[in-house]
């Protein structure tokens, strides 16, 4: 009897019959995992970016130059002793405002009281002498009629007289030079203006050579800004001129661009500096509340005219690319809003708004803010400022005459 095992046992049948199960098991799981891998996924979809636009405006905007200019007084000067002496007192405080003629110091005067003292006795002396030698004349005079005297004794008697007479008119020059110097020990205010710092102390001894003088007087109300221009904008600047009337000028501070007074044109210089290619000018301002200051930066903004129904949009609207300045235009499309990249052109950036040339058309929506999000054709939406509520059109370029209403832009 034979110890073979029976292949068609019904052991062996159990497992051939679970291999092949297995076998199919891993089959479906190979092939379905290659089919789900290979399927296709589902398009992702961009959300929309959030932007907030603006409407391209049309208005009368003014056509302008913007430079950067420095506050001068209109006149300075530095007050200094005509006569050697000693300061005997100051009646100014530093920092005071003072008007023209005020007195300002005082230089002790006896000195020259003596002077003008000696200046007046020598006169006096002269005066009686040539009362004298004019009686001796007339007398001289009506001797001669009758020969009781000689025609050179008169004629010396003449002469002695003009000699006289000369001497007085000398003594009184110097009478009045000495009065003029008398005068001069009294220091007054040549001009209106801010009294700077003082320079020298009473007591001190102070010559009318001194270099550094007394004290320095600034007018400081109507106030200067002298500017530079590119020479490029000189024919412009000249036309404006030409057309008559003066030309209209904002001092504008270079921190917060505000609008800090508004004055007139007063200096066109009569040649442009060849070394820098700029044009230097200079405006005058009423300065009533000290708002500008010499040695001050400012920016001056100086007003040609105005330029009709032009295109205006906020100057972050103003995308520059490689060789290119262009906006997004958003346009709706199918139900959506879309940006659209638009080349332009631009005249001049005046009171953070860009004025457009080319490109746009008013009413157009144009993208302000989110630009970093937007690649052409995209969709946008609306992004709402804080509080919910919506954008605001942009404000209008300053007109002349308005800026210290309103404020100013950037120049």
């Amino acid at each position: 009897m034979s110890d073979a095992p029976n292949p068609s046992s019904p052991h062996r049948r159990h497992w051939l019959r679970w291999g092949v199960i297995l076998a199919a098991l891993i089959a479906v799981v190979w092939f379905g995992r290659g089919w789900f891998m290979s399927a296709p996924s589902p398009a992702r979809v961009t959300p929309p970016a959030p932007v907030r636009t603006v409407e391209v405006r049309a208005a009368a905007v003014p056509v302008a130059r913007t430079g950067i200019g420095s506050v001068l007084p209109v006149m300075s000067v530095t007050v200094r002793p005509r006569v050697d002496g000693q300061l005997e007192r100051v009646e100014f405080r530093e920092g005071q405002d003072v008007k023209a003629g005020q007195v300002l110091a005082r230089i002790d005067p006896r000195s020259f009281q003596a002077q003008l003292g000696q200046s007046l006795a020598q006169k006096a002396r002269d005066e009686a002498a040539l009362a004298n030698a004019r009686a001796d004349l007339a007398r001289y005079e009506e001797l001669i009629k009758e020969d009781a005297t000689t025609r050179q004794t008169l004629d010396t008697q003449r002469a002695l007289v003009s000699q006289l007479q000369a001497a007085v008119q000398n003594d009184e020059a110097q009478i009045e030079l000495a009065r003029v110097n008398l005068s001069y020990t009294t220091i007054a205010a040549p001009i209106g203006g801010r009294v700077g710092a003082r320079l020298v102390d009473p007591g001190n001894i102070v010559h009318a050579a001194d270099p550094g003088g007394l004290l320095v007087i600034n007018q400081i109300d109507p106030i200067a800004v002298q500017f530079t221009l590119p020479e490029a904008d000189f024919q412009a600047v000249n036309a404006a001129l030409n057309a008559g009337g003066p030309l209209h000028v904002q001092a504008i501070d270079r921190a917060t661009r505000e609008v800090l007074a508004e004055g007139r044109l007063a200096l066109l210089d009569n040649q442009i500096d060849a070394s820098t290619g700029t044009i230097l000018l200079k405006a005058h301002f009423p300065n009533a509340g000290h708002k500008l200051w010499p040695g001050q930066s400012v920016y001056a903004r100086l007003v040609l005219g105005q330029r009709e129904q032009a295109l205006t949009v906020p100057a972050p609207v103003v995308q520059r690319g490689p060789d290119r300045l262009f906006a997004y235009v958003v346009e709706r499309e199918n139900g959506e809003d879309k940006a659209r990249v638009q080349t332009i052109e631009v005249a001049e950036f005046e009171g953070g708004q860009a004025v457009v040339t080319s490109g746009l058309t008013a009413g157009q929506r144009v993208v302000a803010d989110g630009h970093y999000r937007l690649t052409p054709g995209a969709r946008v939406v609306e992004m709402p400022e804080a509080g919910g509520k919506q954008p605001s059109p942009p404000a209008p370029l300053p007109q002349a005459g308005e800026g210290s209403k309103n404020g100013a832009g950037k120049p």
